[in-house]
């Protein structure tokens, strides 16, 4: 019975190792026969690929022998077992839905519309940002806290998936009602066990940043938190002096740039798409110069490669010779807009099709469709953003031999970073304060060593000179080397997983398959290891 089921697998993949076809329409994609394939909610996005990964994710599991000392069970219970844990881990466990009134500066009351989901409690606590934002629905929130539980799972971090959101505009809300709003919100979320160090810890997200979190902080130490030393792991995101770390604000672009890296510079992947290996000369071009895509570019400008278009809501700037990162984001904070930035020209052409090596969507959701997805000339397509190619639109990238570089991977940077300060607070330690003084004295230790040795064997004074670099690094590292120390090899180690999987199935170009495939896995053998089991 295995080996028939392998080897129908076994043949449907390698039918497609000559000439790649996608998968989605082939292996139980929900998408494929809806009447809302060509445009899918966000749900229908997340659940799509979700069954897209699963009919592999089932050969895997069914095939692979049971750890040592696991029962034994018959070949149909096993596969009940499985489908059953595959169908628990699909929908969302708990949402939560809440509407409150606040006291408008002028007098007047008004309501407003906050929501929270746990998509999975298989690790605890859950994890996701809170939004601000006029087109926050359940709908995102339920899609965006089933993308957070595969992406915590694609790079280790053991968090089950959360999301908020708060349907407001931020820019028509004074400073005293948006803190009147956030700290109401965290009261209506404590009061349901919706946060906590343990159970839920929400984070920044598009509308958010250092300044909410600190009211949410201080709103659920004075409430549900007051006596628990642990109260300000709640949330991460908060500024230094109150438990945040070094690093945070730029997690989340630093991530995109090591996971186009690491795309970029293998050789069968750029050879995949045309181009040379490496991010040297490379051009890009961004959607959205919010937090995300602006240390994208200033990462990717460092590296080497060369940004000739940025995207915004007031318009589009474009300049052949290169956009100067840090003169654009100082322009930007001068005049609160990109719109007159002398270093490139404002132009009314649609850059999402404009040429370039690499295109970085990191603004919303959907904005590669079927309509525009045939017209798209970069080669590379990086998800900066949650959700920004919908699967009709990939599956045209991918017959065009693009690489899209998935969300559910590329933008995990910024839960990394995340869980290493929910480690800090619960720790109540910074990283590298234990050990600093040590390592720096060790270092010297090792040069003095070194001189001494060379000395005695030629009998004569050798001093021994550290370069620059190990000069920076003698005192030891610091809590900002250690986060990007950490990220950076988290990225690294979890592209080649996901590489690894989609050669295993020869999938080709299909990087999101092989990334749930990876993650998918993961839950389930969480599940798995604490004996789940159905009632």
């Amino acid at each position: 019975m295995f080996g028939v089921l392998r080897n129908s697998l076994t043949r449907a993949v390698s039918s497609r190792s000559s000439k790649y076809v996608p998968v989605f329409e082939n292996l139980g994609g929900k998408l494929s026969t809806s009447s809302d394939s060509q445009d899918p909610s966000f749900t229908q996005m997340c659940e799509g690929f979700f069954e897209n990964a699963r009919s592999y994710v089932e050969h895997r599991l069914l095939t692979k022998p049971d750890p040592p000392g696991y029962r034994p069970e018959k070949f149909e219970d096993k596969k009940h077992r499985i489908k059953g844990t595959l169908d628990v881990m699909k929908p969302c466990a708990d949402v939560l839905s809440v509407v409150f009134p606040v006291k408008r500066d002028n007098g007047a009351f008004e309501l407003i519309q906050g929501y929270r989901a746990q998509h999975s409690h298989h690790r605890t606590p859950c994890k996701g940002g809170i939004r601000y934002s006029d087109d926050v629905d359940i709908d995102e929130v339920q899609a965006l806290a089933t993308l957070m539980t595969f992406k915590c799972a694609v790079v280790d971090v053991p968090f089950g998936g959360a999301k908020g959101g708060i349907k407001i505009k931020p820019s028509q809300y004074s400073q005293v009602e948006l803190e009147k709003i956030t700290r109401r919100f965290t009261v209506e979320l404590a009061k349901k066990n919706f946060i906590g160090p343990g159970l839920d810890v929400p984070a920044p997200d598009m509308g958010t940043g250092e300044k909410e979190m600190s009211w949410i902080a201080d709103s659920f130490d004075m409430t549900l938190g007051y006596g628990n030393m642990n109260a300000y792991g709640c949330v991460t995101g908060k500024p230094v002096h109150l438990g945040g770390i070094h690093g945070r604000i730029s997690a989340t672009g630093r991530g995109v740039f090591h996971g186009i890296d690491n795309f970029i510079s293998s050789e069968k992947y750029a050879k995949f798409v045309g181009l040379e290996p490496g991010l040297t000369g490379k051009t890009f071009i961004v959607q959205g110069f919010g937090n995300v895509g602006l240390h994208t570019c200033r990462y990717l400008h460092r590296a080497g490669a060369r940004c000739i278009g940025v995207m915004e809501r007031d318009g589009n700037l474009y300049n052949e010779d290169g956009i100067d990162p840090k003169e654009l984001e100082d322009y930007k904070l001068d005049n609160g807009s990109i719109k007159g930035f002398p270093g490139a020209k404002m132009t009314e052409e649609n850059l999402l099709e404009a040429e370039c090596d690499i295109l970085v969507p990191a603004a919303n959701e959907k904005q590669i469709t079927i309509k525009n997805a045939p017209n798209i000339k970069a080669k590379v397509i990086a998800e900066g953003a949650n959700g920004p190619t919908t699967p009709a639109a990939e599956r045209i990238l991918i017959e065009n031999k693009k690489l899209v570089i998935p969300d559910l991977y590329l933008n995990a940077g910024g839960v990394t970073v995340s869980y290493f300060e929910w480690l800090k607070n619960i720790n109540h330690v910074s990283f590298g304060r234990l050990t600093w003084k040590y390592e720096k004295e060790a270092n010297f230790n090792l040069l003095a060593s070194v001189q001494e040795s060379l000395e005695n064997h030629f009998k004569q004074r050798i001093p021994i000179h550290p370069s620059t670099e190990f000069l920076t690094k003698i005192a030891g590292a610091s809590e900002r080397d250690i986060v990007h120390s950490g990220l950076e090899f988290t990225m690294e180690r979890s592209a080649k997983q996901i590489m690894r999987c989609a050669e295993e199935y020869n999938l080709g170009l299909d990087i999101r398959t092989a990334a749930y495939i990876v993650s998918m896995e993961k839950v389930y053998n969480t599940y798995a290891a604490a004996g789940f089991t159905f009632t």
